[in-house]
């Protein structure tokens, strides 16, 4: 099946896939000297969101991003790659450090959303990803994120606030699973193929809408198929990327920042009059 033909429902199987590489290996891939960071220094160490610094390209960068499993248990060890509070948290003592240090952040998507459980709540799941959202929109330092599987819910967006957003081909990114939306809107999780082709959450899809800036091409059927290649893809994006924003002052990066995510979700009056009209 070659990618024109793809279902917004494969590329969600796709962008699930096990064997997909995952942030551990794209840091092996893409750093020298990573140094990885536990803890947020409240709690506890989460293993679902990765943290640390290395060097890419020549320089010194901060890295963060959502880790999933191979098999079963590994996907126990990393929450199937969906943070607890003390996740984001970990996530934002190295934002905080990275803007101390002056290091831009590279941050890698890949999470179904941030854990549900009881305890993710007691101990403030909402609060910590709002923080992250608040601090990211005004951190002083250039940030490229990639999604390099599946992006869910605030979960993703926790670390996704950029001034570049990338995405790989067979990539998903959505406010809500196809599955939890399809049991919102029809209360039928089996419709979720149906949910996943409405809610326009492919790479191509967002690019049309301005939402992404870059799709990077993966093989046919898929990213697992040839990691290295899709590592050298990735490596060449950040570096084009990372230099173009070296460009700006901070103060420019942080205006063009601002203005990137209001303009997401614009509604123009007149076209919303037209579609009320129907």
């Amino acid at each position: 099946m070659t990618a024109p033909e793809l279902t917004p429902w494969d590329t969600v199987q796709i962008a699930r896939h096990a064997q997909r590489p995952h942030t551990l290996d794209y840091i092996r891939g893409l750093t020298e000297d990573f140094v990885e960071l536990r803890g947020d220094r409240r709690f506890g160490d989460d293993a679902a969101m990765i943290a640390g610094v290395g060097r890419f390209a020549g320089q010194t960068v901060a890295i963060l991003g959502h880790q999933k499993g191979s098999n079963t248990k590994e996907n126990l060890k990393h929450n199937f790659g969906s943070p607890h509070p003390e996740g984001f948290r970990k996530a934002l003592r190295i934002m905080q450090h990275a803007a101390k240090f002056g290091f831009p952040l590279l941050c890698f998507i890949d999470t179904s959303g941030a854990s549900p459980n009881l305890a993710s709540e007691e101990r403030g799941q909402a609060e910590a990803i709002a923080e992250n959202l608040l601090v990211m929109a005004d951190l002083p330092i250039p940030i490229v994120a990639t999604v390099i599987g599946e992006g869910g819910s605030g979960g993703a967006l926790a670390i996704g606030i950029a001034d570049r957003l990338l995405m790989l081909e067979h990539a998903v990114y959505s406010v809500a699973s196809p599955e939890a939306s399809a049991a919102i809107l029809w209360r039928d999780g089996a419709q979720a193929p149906e949910a996943a082709a409405a809610m326009r959450i492919t790479a191509r899809d967002l690019a049309e809408f301005g939402i992404i800036d870059e799709v990077i091409p993966e093989p046919e059927g898929g990213a697992h198929l040839d990691p290295v290649a899709v590592i050298a893809q990735v490596r060449t994006a950040l570096q084009q990327h990372l230099d173009a924003i070296a460009a700006h002052s901070i103060s420019a990066l942080l205006e063009q920042r601002y203005h990137k995510y209001r303009r997401i979700g614009v509604v123009h009056e007149r076209q919303a009059a037209l579609f009320d009209s129907r």
